[in-house]
């Protein structure tokens, strides 16, 4: 079952909701490990729930330059007050961001 996190982060307000966020991230990481592993996606594309990157390190760097892109916001996001929620959107960048 596939959750919605976009819409997750998108709710969090505090340390035990980014807590559940971050639980909810790791197992569509997994979800996605052990999908790719039956029937591998192409490897010029995002993997069966949309994960383009495909290491930590990669997560990571891309969390990070999403996270400096997106300091003032974007044209289609603004930037939340709430830190935890902030921090939530930075590490689901990391999933999909190039």
């Amino acid at each position: 079952m596939t959750i919605d996190l976009r819409a997750l982060a998108d709710t969090v307000n505090d340390e035990q909701e980014f807590l559940a966020f971050l639980a909810a991230l790791a197992t569509d990481w997994h979800e996605e490990k052990d999908i790719e592993a039956l029937k591998p996606s192409s490897p010029y594309g995002a993997g069966a729930l949309g994960w383009e990157n495909g290491t930590v390190g990669a997560v990571l760097e891309a969390a990070a330059s999403w996270g400096e892109a997106s300091i003032a916001g974007l044209p289609l996001y603004e930037k939340p007050a709430n830190p935890w929620r902030r921090v939530a959107q930075i590490l689901l960048a990391g999933k999909f961001y190039e």
